[in-house]
C-alpha cells in the first residue's frame, strides 16, 4: 500500500526492437496499481470486516448475499474516495515521511487533479449504489464518513491537533453504522454501541503505529500524541482507551442481547489487548507498541468475526 509505483522505462534503445508497446502496457499497469494505492485498500479491507459481521447481527442471521455484495462495494468505494482525496491533501507532507514518500502523489505517478477525479467518481458511484440498492439512509451514512474524514480529520485536525486521531476516527467507526442501516433501514442502541467500539478502537490502534514512526510524523509537523507527549503520557493513554474499549464490548453483550460465543470472545481478547497495552506502559518500547498494533488488527477481526459467529450458530 505505501509502495511507490514508478513508470517503467526502456531497457534498451535499440532502433530494431519494438519497445513502444511493451512500455506502454508497463506504464497502464503502473498507473492502475497506483489508483488502487490510493485508495488505501488494506484499511478500506479493514473497515469492510466491521460491516459484514454488523450486518449479521442486525439481521440476526445471514442478511442475503446481495444485499452484503452491494452494501461492501458501496462502502469500499465511498471508503477508497475519502483516501484518495486524503492523499491529495496530505501529498506536501508525506514527501517528508519516510513511510510515505514514494507515494503515487508524491513521485508524480499520478496528478492531484487525476486524483480528486477519480476520487469524485468512486464517491458518486457509492452514493448511487448505496441509494439504488440499499436504502437512502446508508448512503448519507456512508458520505457523511467521507465528509468527516477530509473535512474534520484531513484538513482541520490532523495538522492542528494531538487529538486528531480520536476524533477523526469516527469516520472509521462509520462502517458500522452503514451496516446496520443497510439491513434494518434505521439505527438503534446496539450499532451505536458498536461504533462507539471502534471509535474507542482507533486511538490505542494508531497510537501504536505513530510511536515507531514519531520522527517521520516530527518531521512533517504533525501533531501526533507520540510526537506531543512523552511516551510515558501515550502509554497511560493507550491503556486507558483499551480499558474503555474492553468495557464497551463487554457492554455490547446485553444491549444486543448476544450470546456465549461473543461474551466469551470478548472477554478473553480484551484481556490479551490490555496485557499488550500494559506492556507498551512499561517498557517504553517502539518494538512492543508495534506488537500491539499488529494485535490490534488481530483483536478487531476477531472480535467482530466472533459476533458473527455468535448469531449464525
Amino acid at each position: 500500500m505505501e509502495g511507490g509505483y514508478q513508470p517503467q522505462r526502456p531497457t534498451s534503445l535499440d532502433p530494431m526492437t519494438s519497445v513502444v508497446e511493451p512500455v506502454a502496457s508497463r506504464r497502464s499497469g503502473s498507473r492502475v496499481g497506483a489508483f488502487i494505492s490510493i485508495t488505501k485498500p488494506r484499511i478500506v479491507e479493514l473497515l469492510l470486516v466491521e460491516t459484514v459481521p454488523t450486518m449479521i447481527v442486525a439481521k440476526r442471521g445471514w442478511p442475503g448475499l446481495w444485499l452484503v455484495v452491494v452494501t461492501v462495494i458501496g462502502g469500499a468505494l465511498a471508503a477508497g474516495g475519502a483516501h484518495a482525496i486524503n492523499m491529495v491533501v496530505d501529498r506536501d507532507i508525506d514527501a517528508l515521511m519516510e513511510r510515505t514518500k514514494d507515494r503515487p502523489l508524491v513521485t508524480g505517478v499520478i496528478q492531484p487533479g487525476e486524483a480528486l477525479l477519480f476520487a469524485g467518481v468512486l464517491e458518486v458511484a457509492a452514493f448511487a449504489l448505496l441509494w439504488w440498492q440499499v436504502n437512502l439512509l446508508s448512503a448519507v451514512l456512508a458520505t457523511s464518513a467521507m465528509l468527516f474524514y477530509v473535512f474534520v480529520y484531513t484538513l482541520w485536525l490532523k495538522r492542528r491537533s494531538e487529538q486528531n486521531i480520536v476524533i477523526g476516527g469516527a469516520a472509521g467507526a462509520v462502517p458500522v453504522l452503514v451496516g446496520w442501516a443497510a439491513v434494518t433501514g434505521s439505527l438503534s442502541w446496539a450499532p451505536i454501541v458498536l461504533f462507539g467500539i471502534i471509535f474507542v478502537w482507533t486511538p490505542p490502534h494508531f497510537w501504536a503505529l505513530a510511536i515507531k514512526y514519531k520522527d517521520d510524523y516530527a518531521a512533517a509537523k504533525v501533531p501526533m500524541l507520540p510526537v506531543t507527549s512523552d511516551m510515558r503520557s501515550v502509554g497511560i493513554k493507550i491503556v486507558a482507551y483499551t480499558l474503555l474499549l474492553w468495557a464497551l464490548t463487554l457492554a455490547f453483550d446485553p444491549i444486543a442481547d448476544m450470546g456465549a460465543i461473543y461474551l466469551v470472545s470478548a472477554l478473553v481478547l480484551g484481556a490479551v489487548f490490555t496485557w499488550y497495552a500494559v506492556q507498551v506502559l512499561r517498557t517504553e518500547s517502539p518494538a512492543v507498541a508495534m506488537r500491539l498494533f499488529g494485535w490490534s488488527i488481530t483483536y478487531i477481526t476477531l472480535l467482530f468475526g466472533a459476533m458473527a459467529l455468535d448469531q449464525l450458530i
